[in-house]
């Protein structure tokens, strides 16, 4: 046992060492069905479900502004931005979390309940179940961020890491629930996280009452089902646009086969292509559901008007814009539905009020850098060329000044001069350089290929 203070500065007991409990033999996966997540009866949630969700949670939940983005000039849409990011917890996930602990039976509430995440639920449940005085237990996966694990257990939850990958996390949770009382939460299916996640639906009606269209991420379903409802119930004219990753776009498939079906991740290709491959990485790694929930599926299905699919750069570029113009760190989930704009895959939206929600902001910060240079990369601002040059004292310099005289960042140079075939006097300079803009970049391509032979401009295959 160790003692540690809480994020909100109270004294909480860290367990930081405790064995896994051994499950009874009966308890094989034949039993492990979740009763409120059934693909024999999926269950249709109604407006009146999030109308008694948004009077519950209306004291414990943020009402998250909705402003006009300075974006809006520069990509011709009168862009709004729902900022869920700003919840205690970071995300919009807080919503469905106290709306459900608040429904639990008196008696379940003093055993608790339990769930499997790698990140927003679990801090969701943790935080609102300290709030509620509900006991709390969380599976998280080995791959769970280490910043979210301690942040859970600082809001007194009891966490469990274990399972190379959610699904295992999933099924341990569900015998764990089975074993000792408590009730297993879904975090993007259960009925009520369904109904609390609609109450943003209601805010933004609220706040842009004339909005033309909603662009909401989508990874297990929960939030669009939710907040597509009450829009389309109340003002039937919005256009609802679900966006999702490349890397796992489980809701697109899940329409074209008419129910929800295993999505596996893909990895693009040098060519362009997509290869489908074992679970791969991804910046929108909220979105990584491989299969999107019964409920949420047969809730949203019938709302939803455009489905897009956007690539991992656009996100990349999304986060960047929203730090540098938004002065908001959001993570790759909650930048889907402005990276589906940035990409130009709604042109349909040029002049219209459109609403897109910032879901979540919580970014691993090990790697925002990495994604910062991405967006760079994807701007045309971070650039990367070979050139060769005289290997003469003077020919590496010259290269340096030619940059330096525009005004560009030299940010890396490596020489190589085994595999050069031509010159023996000759030197492959790889060079990355920060620009102003793409169109610096260009400038500098144009003058290196007036002054060398041999450039190749951007990345090598």
């Amino acid at each position: 046992m160790q003692a540690s203070t809480s994020l909100d500065g109270e004294p909480v007991t860290l367990v930081t060492e405790k064995a896994e409990p051994k499950f009874e033999r009966q308890i094989s996966m034949s039993t492990l069905k979740d009763e409120f997540c059934d693909p024999d009866n999926p269950k249709q949630i109604q407006f009146e479900d999030i109308s008694a969700a948004a009077y519950k949670i209306r004291d414990g939940v943020m009402k998250t502004p909705c402003t006009r983005s300075r974006l809006s000039g520069l990509l011709g849409v009168n862009l709004f931005f729902k900022k869920e990011f700003l919840q205690f917890t970071g995300s919009f996930k807080e919503r469905g979390a106290r709306y459900t602990l608040m429904m639990l039976p008196q008696e379940q509430k003093e055993k608790g309940v339990v769930a499997a995440s790698a990140g927003n639920h679990a801090l969701a449940l943790s935080y609102h179940g300290k709030e509620l005085n509900i006991p709390i237990t969380v599976v998280m996966p080995k791959i769970a961020p280490l910043m979210k694990v301690q942040a859970c257990r600082s809001y007194g939850a009891h966490v469990i890491v274990t399972g190379k990958d959610i699904s295992e996390s999933r099924e341990y949770a569900m015998k764990l629930g089975k074993q000792e009382g408590l009730r297993y939460i879904n975090g993007y299916d259960h009925p009520h996280i369904l109904a609390g996640q609609g109450t943003v639906g209601l805010e933004i009606l609220e706040q842009v009452p004339d909005l033309d269209a909603c662009i909401i991420p989508v990874g297990g379903a929960g939030l669009i089902a939710g907040a597509a409802l009450a829009i389309k119930s109340l003002k039937p004219s919005v256009q609802i646009i679900g966006v999702e990753s490349e890397t796992c776009p489980s809701f697109a498939e899940a329409l074209k086969a008419g129910k929800p079906v295993y999505t596996s991740t893909t990895s693009t290709l040098a060519d362009g292509t997509l290869k489908a491959g074992k679970m791969i990485s991804t910046l929108a790694d909220g979105l990584a559901v491989p299969t999107v929930g019964v409920n949420a599926f047969v809730t949203a299905a019938p709302l939803i008007d455009k489905m897009v699919v956007v690539e991992e750069q656009s996100i990349a570029l999304a986060i960047l814009r929203l730090i540098e113009l938004e002065k908001a760190v959001v993570e790759g989930a909650g930048a889907t539905g402005l990276a589906a704009i940035i990409q130009g895959m709604l042109p349909e939206l040029s002049g219209k009020k459109v609403v897109v929600i910032l879901c979540g902001g919580n970014i691993d910060t090990t790697c925002l850098g990495r994604v910062i240079e991405r967006g760079l990369a994807a701007d045309g601002r971070l650039v990367r060329f070979v050139v060769t040059v005289s290997d003469r004292p003077g020919g590496i310099t010259e290269l340096a000044r030619t940059i330096s005289k525009m005004g560009i960042s030299l940010k890396d140079m490596y020489h190589e001069r085994a595999w050069i075939k031509s010159d023996i006097f000759s030197v492959q300079v790889k060079c990355v350089v920060e620009t102003r803009d793409a169109e610096q970049s260009k400038e500098l391509e144009q003058v290196l290929r007036e002054k060398y032979d041999h450039v190749v401009w951007g990345p090598v295959h």
